[in-house]
């Protein structure tokens, strides 16, 4: 079965949240009613490996972060 969150609460409880996923749920973040990210447990170590290939194959595609954009995420999904 698959779990919905909003932001704030994956924030708050991300370590409970990935006991969740590594006991085989499936959790999908969203930003309001939206759907934006979907955390699945990794099988293996060989799929963990080619995975993380993956991942910094894609990242070195993206620019670098800013200062600025890394503060005005700080609280994003934090009620105000």
């Amino acid at each position: 079965m698959t779990r919905r969150v909003k932001i704030g609460e994956a924030k708050t409880h991300l370590s409970a949240l990935l006991a969740e996923v590594e006991a085989g749920e499936d959790l999908v973040i969203c930003r309001g009613p939206t759907p934006i990210a979907h955390v699945t447990r990794i099988d293996s170590a060989r799929d963990r490996a080619a995975l993380c290939a993956t991942l910094r194959r894609e990242r070195a595609k993206q620019q670098a972060v800013t200062t600025s954009e890394l503060l005005s995420w700080r609280h994003e999904g934090h009620a105000r």
